[in-house]
């Protein structure tokens, strides 16, 4: 059973990294820096908890809001561009700050040993679990009290009016800003939300694996992080959770006796999705089926 339970913890922490594009995507805008906001709060976490001994908890929201704030930073220069600009503007932050932890060194004496991140050698020795007799069953629930608290917050934002501009700037900004919305304002903070979500998310990573280095947050985790939501659909949050339950699960998982065949396959997923289902798995159609079929209601107006 630890085998799912661990499954499970990496589809409850991938799908944090694809909600935190998810945020950014309803704007319109395509970023590939998730990953490094992802990095930048798996590395705090860490050092918080084995250098400083902080408690996972609130390490994890000091990762939330350096993540948030660096996202923040970087927002602003780059959101005055658009498309593939945009694209590789943030590409070049994720490899900026990729290449950042390879070269980051920071270690102090711990009893015998020296701990803490080590350059390409990574950042080893991050036992908060296993030092407090976490079972994989808790740290599996741990993980997913998050995923779920993050998701309630997401599906509560999407319904209010906060959501509604969000999806109007991503569906028409010259019609949003005839309206007086501040298209800046409504971009920035997206980014700023996602990158805290995807601190979140990587500071659960790095406890759960107890090691990372920076070749685990390269280009694949930045194309996973949007693959996500554009596979699941835009229209709910339930999207980019299904979206990493069939990728990680079934593709990566189920499918591992074909070894590097998965690739191949993960790569023609995304083609039939925009080409078959370009709203996503879960679109507006879905969703009202089964909205007619619980009786549930719609989101809030603009």
């Amino acid at each position: 059973m630890d085998f799912y339970f661990g499954l499970a913890q990496i589809i409850g922490v991938h799908t944090l990294l694809g909600l935190s594009a998810y945020v950014v995507l309803l704007t319109g805008q395509v970023s590939l820096a998730q990953a490094a906001f992802f990095a930048i709060g798996a590395y705090a976490a860490g050092m918080l908890t084995v250098l400083a001994g902080w408690h996972l908890v609130p390490a994890m929201g000091i990762s939330a809001v350096v993540s948030g704030l660096i996202a923040l930073a970087v927002g602003f220069p780059a959101l005055r561009v658009k498309g593939l600009m945009l694209v590789i503007a943030t590409l070049a932050f994720g490899e900026g700050v990729r290449l950042f932890f390879f070269n980051f060194d920071y270690q102090i004496a711990r009893g015998e040993i020296r701990v803490g991140p080590l350059g390409g050698e990574g950042f080893r020795q991050i036992r908060f679990f296993p030092e407090n007799g976490w079972t994989t069953v808790e740290v599996m629930l741990f993980v997913w009290v998050f995923v779920v608290l993050v998701m309630a917050v997401l599906w509560w934002l999407d319904r209010s009016r906060y959501g509604s501009v969000l999806r109007a700037v991503g569906e028409d900004e010259v019609a949003a800003q005839s309206v007086g919305i501040n298209l800046t304002a409504a971009k920035v903070s997206a980014m700023a939300l996602g990158g805290a979500i995807a601190g979140i998310g990587g500071a659960l990573y790095a406890h759960y694996t107890t090691h990372i280095e920076h070749a685990a947050f390269g280009i694949l985790l930045a194309t996973f992080a949007i693959a996500y939501p554009i596979v699941g659909g835009l229209s709910s949050v339930f999207g980019t959770l299904l979206a990493v339950i069939f990728v990680q699960g079934v593709l990566i998982e189920g499918l591992r006796f074909m070894g590097d065949w998965r690739n191949l396959l993960f790569g023609a997923l995304i083609v039939l999705a925009m080409n078959l289902r370009p709203e996503g798995l879960l679109d507006d159609a879905v969703l009202r089926r089964l909205k007619s079929a619980f009786g549930g209601g719609g989101r809030a107006d603009a």
